[in-house]
């Protein structure tokens, strides 16, 4: 490996992607992928054992999701750089990305070098979000309604995502290492947070603020 080089952890479920993606990063000079993880607990241990100058990971992975493998990072280590790389389009998955502690977020819908771009200012200490989700996010501050990415902490909102791909409360706890009664617990903060009564409500907004769809991606 080049002396000096940014060391890259690379999550993503799919291995074909990882070699896609690997091979255009390490076409950059002082870029190196050292470590690969399908999931966001082999994420959390290899971040943990490799320590990368970077982390570019996707948010749909089997188990815990991308999100809650970025709360978990940036808990063991406040100073991660984390870029999120990913098929959600949705602002609200950006927003609760930015709040679990990533730095950056963009689609696997853009061009390679909106990616390396977003890598260049990730390193470099800025923000960086693609254009779509950009947009995206100017268009969700006009919503009427409670915005479920304004009005949920990042563990509520992972909390929604799995009960939306209609995950059991025990499944949950087990996931995400808490009890069934906090589980219980976040599913009421949750609908009181939003506004909603019945977990049918809960549904109706999801489907209206395009939360359903995603989170069975």
């Amino acid at each position: 490996m080049t002396e000096g080089a940014i060391r890259i952890l690379l999550v993503d479920d799919h291995a074909i992607v990882r070699e896609g993606y690997r091979a255009v990063l390490q076409k950059q000079p002082g870029l190196r992928v050292v470590a690969e993880a399908e999931d966001g607990a082999e994420a959390y241990r290899l971040y943990k054992a490799e320590q990368p100058d970077l982390t570019i990971m996707d948010l749909t992975l089997p188990g815990i999701g991308g999100i809650e493998a970025i709360r978990r990072i940036r808990q063991w280590d406040a100073a991660a750089r984390i870029l999120v790389f990913t098929m959600h389009q949705n602002a609200a998955f950006a927003v609760q990305a930015i709040r679990a502690g990533a730095r950056g977020y963009v689609t696997k819908t853009s061009p390679p070098e909106t990616l390396l771009r977003a890598v260049r200012d990730v390193l470099a200490g800025r923000i960086a979000l693609s254009p779509d989700i950009d947009h995206e996010l100017a268009l969700s501050r006009l919503a009427e309604e409670p915005v479920a990415a304004d009005m949920l902490t990042a563990r509520e909102f992972e909390v929604l995502r799995l009960l939306l791909a209609e995950r059991r409360t025990e499944e949950i706890a087990a996931l995400l290492h808490l009890s069934p009664k906090t589980v219980a617990n976040l599913h009421s903060q949750i609908k009181g947070k939003l506004g909603v009564g019945s977990d049918i409500e809960l549904v109706r907004l999801a489907l209206r603020q395009g939360l359903l769809a995603e989170a069975g991606r």
